[in-house]
């Protein structure tokens, strides 16, 4: 329970609410909000983190989007991951492949490492195993994620009590055979340039849909699972359901923006409560960040590793949460 007397399971409601609510076709640009920047110590924490869900420019930012404004742009961003000395980080857009954007990038701002995603969403397609494909082909190596719908998902769509068009993945508890077959285009897509496999993520289907995703995911032989944020709205998994989640194999996202001002569902104790549950091993720490008038996804990785260790979590959970398990969903080396 939360101060107010809350459970965790109505304070998740009430913040999704206030996160979630408004007309499909608003512009949204956050308010500005005091909140403190990350001191040098946290800032040191950064050592050759990789954020794995950053909100960057060029994004769409128009009456049909309903997204949040972005504050930067993702050179901008790598510059900035480059002087606190971070290795990288990977570019989310809901609606766009960003694999051209991170190669172009790295050849802008190098000795940074900067990856593509791309989200099973409506300009692609919705469940499209074609845009898995050429999402793998794109020149420069940089595609590494795929992630289920995420804004156009129906759990997303209706918990914002939107009317819109939508991604289904399941009916009548069970994968949908597009969803399957957009799971069996990850497995067997190969990144072109670099030969890297690709990693799947949940994106913002439901808690059961995730563990279905997650199951049949398992069956069909993929290696890399991450489930986006977790515990956050508009997923909710409850700390059985990430546990299994886990026993499958996958990670559990936990991100910087949901401990974080306004935005916030959660305090840094309930994040460390379930860190410690699901052991540091499982668990990836990130930011979630990139809108406007909210702290730069670094300083907000920074800040939230620094509030983590102040709670208890060790240095070494930390990097593991932060540099190891980034780099072992990417399927890259370890650093030196």
């Amino acid at each position: 329970m939360d101060r107010s007397g809350r459970t965790r399971r109505e304070f998740v409601g009430v913040a999704a609410g206030a996160l979630l609510a408004g007309s499909p076709k608003a512009q949204v640009v956050l308010s500005t909000e005091k909140i403190p920047l990350p001191s040098k110590a946290d800032q040191a924490l950064l050592r050759n983190a990789i954020d794995i869900h950053s909100h960057l420019d060029p994004d769409s930012f128009g009456p049909h989007s309903g997204q949040a404004a972005r504050a930067l742009d993702v050179i901008d961003m790598a510059r900035r991951a480059k002087t606190v000395g971070m290795r990288g980080f990977v570019l989310k857009q809901h609606y766009d492949q960003t694999a051209g954007l991170a190669y172009l990038t790295m050849k802008e701002v190098p000795g940074v490492e900067v990856f593509g995603q791309v989200c099973m969403n409506l300009p692609i397609g919705g469940l499209n195993p074609d845009a898995v494909e050429h999402f793998a082909e794109i020149k420069g190596g940089r595609a590494r994620i795929v992630s289920m719908p995420t804004w156009d998902s129906e759990n997303n769509v209706r918990a914002s009590k939107q009317t819109r068009r939508f991604v289904t993945v399941s009916k009548d508890g069970a994968l949908l055979p597009e969803a399957k077959a957009v799971i069996a285009a990850v497995v067997a897509a190969k990144d072109r340039d670099s030969g890297a496999t690709l990693a799947l993520a949940t994106g913002h289907i439901s808690a059961e849909e995730g563990l279905m995703v997650v199951r049949e995911a398992r069956a069909q032989g993929q290696a890399r699972i991450v489930v986006t944020h977790a515990m956050g709205p508009p997923v909710n998994m409850t700390l059985a359901q990430m546990k299994e989640a886990v026993g499958l194999g996958a990670m559990i996202e936990f991100v910087g923006g949901f401990v974080v001002g306004s935005r916030a569902v959660f305090t840094i104790k309930h994040y460390v409560d379930a860190m410690r549950a699901l052991g540091p091993e499982h668990c990836i720490l990130s930011s979630d960040g990139g809108q406007m008038n909210r702290p730069r996804p670094d300083d907000m990785i920074a800040l939230v590793a620094g509030q983590l260790l102040a709670a208890g979590m060790t240095r070494a959970d930390l990097h593991q949460m932060m540099v190891e398990n980034p780099a072992k969903l990417l399927g890259i080396p370890q650093p030196a």
